[in-house]
């Protein structure tokens, strides 16, 4: 069976939901490549091109890069492609973006296709990412310092503060497909599979 020349699918999910890992393997299955806004920008600090010493301040800083430089780097991104075949992951976080990212793909011809929401309720995602802090201490490692309970309640909060827009932007749009994340990784990837019909 062809693929189709183009597919856009945006991951949308709260920290701790396990859209990272869920993206990377509709990513391999469906032969999609993976762009995550973050991987380009360090990246770019890494190989200390002009935009990465640009950036690295602000990154150092904790500050958000400007909407204008995150779209010129996804655009420069998907010109290399013969075709647009992408799942984004952490990109965009605002209506402004996704707005920015249906004009450029529009240009593209190539449109949104799917915005799977992963839902999980917060309790158990609170729990989840509080073991997981556990487990990488328990290994010997440190953990990550936002692996608490009060950071992770916080996280929840600032997710729903900034995708709610999100959300409300895709579903008018007729893109966002709820799906259910509790449950193994196999079960809930195959009901995001099942969303994407």
């Amino acid at each position: 069976m062809t693929q189709p020349k183009n597919k856009v699918v945006i991951f949308l999910g709260p920290p701790g939901a396990g859209k990272g890992t869920q993206a990377e393997r509709l990513a391999a299955e469906q032969h999609l490549v993976k762009i995550s806004t973050g991987d380009i920008l360090r990246d770019h600090v890494v190989r200390g091109t002009e935009l990465g010493q640009q950036i690295k301040p602000m990154l150092d800083a904790g500050k958000l890069v400007p909407d204008d430089i995150l779209i010129a780097l996804i655009r420069d991104r998907l010109a290399d492609m013969e075709g647009v075949r992408v799942i984004f992951d952490g990109f965009p976080r605002t209506r402004a973006q996704a707005e920015e990212l249906d004009v450029l793909l529009e240009e593209l011809g190539a449109p949104v296709d799917h915005v799977p929401l992963l839902e999980v309720p917060d309790e158990l995602l609170i729990e989840r990412i509080v073991a997981r802090g556990r487990q990488a201490a328990a290994d010997g490692g440190t953990g990550r310092s936002d692996d608490t309970e009060e950071v992770a309640r916080h996280r929840q909060d600032v997710f729903r503060e900034q995708t709610q827009p999100l959300i409300d932007y895709y579903s008018a749009r007729g893109h966002l497909e709820h799906v259910d994340g509790v449950g193994s990784m196999e079960e809930v990837y195959a009901r995001i599979l099942k969303s994407m019909k």
